[in-house]
């Protein structure tokens, strides 16, 4: 794709995860965003929708039939679950799919109808889709037509157990995941439990027991394990900020192995990558040490009993956890540079 523009459409894009695409596209050398598909917003301006894009010269929001798909090479789907799907389907097949939504990651249609409360129609897709963890799928992805993003929490949770899954290390049948996301990660629809006055000054566990992103966590780390039965607790909170995902994991060492091998299995998994950094030993990661950025920070750290071990990651739910890691996969699926359009640092304070 050297000197070609990757010409892009980004569907939903008056969302959060779209508009967030959008700001990070701005700087991206390669991306032409030729289309924004917002039904709800059709016939806005992007300034309308989001006045800290006024300065980025971006087309207006259009309805799908308005798009001419024959000129597009992306399309950068930031829908809701269950929606997705029906308009991926209906995409030539030369149009490489990056997709935000969950309709894509859970590999079973029957566990996907079970937790998203609606059939998948579209399963004869999948022959064509990749799981769209980049750090550890990237071979899948390259190749694939439709990358499924994972969803923020499966990112921070798979890149903090994967890499002890794959060497052995833990215990499996007792993972103990304790997530904090900001608000923004519940979207950007009207919705009583994200106003201003019922999740400011509080703090509150939600979804307790039947997450969505369960079975997606389950998923991976079975595959990554070869075998299949592996549950985890995952219980999710709320916390009153606008970005940002902090999961700390519980976990029981397996007999022989320390938290000195755990570590130098971290350092050897990631010491290539540019976005997933093991933090010095006593140095705790935190939400403000990644906001804005596309990177995922993990720190490991003895616990009580002297088996167990705390690992703790935090990503951007919006960047690492969703934009960001949507146009690492397209930069890789295209065969550009992973950091193109991604080398910002994060915001701070």
């Amino acid at each position: 794709m050297s000197g070609k523009k990757i010409k892009t459409v980004i569907i939903g894009a008056s969302g959060y995860t779209g508009g967030d695409f959008l700001r990070l596209a701005h700087t991206h050398p390669t991306i032409e965003i030729i289309g924004l598909i917002a039904n709800t917003h059709a016939g806005k301006t992007v300034e309308e929708v989001f006045p800290h894009l006024q300065f980025a010269n971006l087309p207006a929001m259009v309805k799908a039939d308005e798009i001419d798909w024959q000129e597009v090479d992306a399309a950068v789907c930031g829908l809701p679950h269950g929606t997705a799907q029906d308009i991926i389907s209906t995409l030539p097949s030369h149009v490489k799919v990056i997709d935000m939504s969950a309709d894509f990651r859970l590999t079973d249609v029957q566990t996907y109808e079970q937790w998203y409360g609606r059939a998948h129609d579209h399963p004869d897709l999948y022959t064509h889709v990749a799981y769209g963890l980049t750090e550890h799928n990237r071979a899948a992805i390259q190749g694939a037509r439709i990358i499924a993003c994972p969803g923020c929490y499966p990112t921070a949770v798979l890149m903090a157990l994967l890499p002890l899954v794959k060497a052995d290390l833990v215990d499996l049948s007792d993972l103990v995941l304790d997530a904090k996301s900001g608000v923004s990660g519940a979207g950007r629809g009207l919705k009583q439990n994200t106003l201003f006055c019922e999740s400011g000054e509080g703090f509150s566990p939600y979804a307790i027991g039947n997450h969505r992103h369960t079975p997606e966590i389950e998923q991976e780390l079975n595959k990554a394990a070869g075998q299949a039965g592996i549950e985890v607790s995952f219980t999710p909170h709320l916390v009153p900020m606008s970005r940002g995902e902090l999961i700390t994991c519980h976990l029981t060492l397996k007999d022989g192995a320390s938290l000195a091998q755990a570590r130098a299995c971290f350092e050897e998994t990631y010491q290539d990558e540019n976005f997933v950094h093991v933090v010095p030993d006593g140095v705790v990661p935190g939400t403000q040490h990644v906001r804005g950025s596309n990177h995922c920070l993990i720190g490991l750290f003895k616990a009580r009993p002297a088996n167990k071990i705390i690992v703790i990651s935090t990503i951007d739910n919006l960047v690492k956890g969703s934009a960001g890691q949507a146009m690492q996969n397209l930069n890789l699926v295209f065969g550009l540079q992973e950091t193109t359009g991604l080398n910002g640092l994060p915001l701070f304070p």
